[in-house]
């Protein structure tokens, strides 16, 4: 960890100046790409073989349960965010959904809370952040991780914590890498759209990841940028 954490400040450090023709919204492209080509590498070696024999090997009842887990989980993180917008209904619908579906639906194996009315909603800190007026700052690549801005990198840390947090180390770790492998799962059908449409995927990713992002900022109905008249 400590050599590739290394490796990441030595690309950063050679990636930061700015030219004449940067991108206003990425100022450290030159870092950004070298350490997407580090994470895309590493996901070609790792990740994605992990996911396709996730995928392809386990039954589909069982990756439903384990998605709806997971969700379970995230719903912590979401009901906090949404009291913390100010969003006290949505907020309390969330944290209703997983008391619900944790004790009816067996630790969230099954959702029982959506057939009864309960929205699932989809709000993080870095969202929360954002809404309370914090500017997302620069386009970021962080290293495993991906796709993120200066206020999102760090605000990425507070929400898998905050449901699972009280585990051991071991259980942590545990149950994140099993996320890991579980979302990139899911992205294994995104991917071909990404390769078939992008002649530079590096843009394509960081223009649709900011504006998919700046839209949950604003719940779907972001205000218009001069560019967009």
């Amino acid at each position: 960890m400590r050599a590739l954490a290394a490796v990441a400040l030595l690309a950063f450090a050679s990636g930061c100046a700015s030219t004449p023709d940067t991108d206003p919204k990425d100022p450290w492209e030159g870092y950004n790409r070298r350490m997407y080509a580090v994470n895309d590498a590493l996901d070609q070696a790792v990740l994605r073989p992990a996911a396709k024999a996730y995928a392809e090997g386990t039954p589909g009842f069982v990756q439903e349960g384990v998605g709806n887990f997971f969700s379970n989980l995230a719903d912590v993180g979401t009901g906090l965010n949404n009291v913390l917008q100010g969003k006290v209904a949505e907020g309390g619908s969330d944290l209703a959904r997983f008391v619900l579906n944790s004790v009816v639906g067996i630790a969230g194996l099954w959702d029982v809370a959506t057939p009864m009315g309960l929205d699932k909603h989809d709000e993080d800190f870095g969202q929360t952040l954002g809404w309370w007026g914090v500017p997302p700052g620069p386009y970021f690549v962080i290293p495993f991780l991906g796709p993120s801005t200066l206020r999102d990198a760090p605000a990425r840390y507070v929400d898998p914590s905050m449901a699972y947090r009280s585990a051991d180390a071991a259980a942590y770790y545990s149950l994140y890498v099993v996320d890991a492998i579980r979302t990139r799962a899911d992205l294994l059908k995104a991917e071909k759209i990404l390769d078939e449409a992008a002649l530079d995927k590096y843009t394509f990713t960081r223009d649709a990841w900011l504006q998919r992002r700046r839209s949950k900022v604003y719940d779907g109905r972001p205000p218009r940028l001069p560019d967009d008249e």
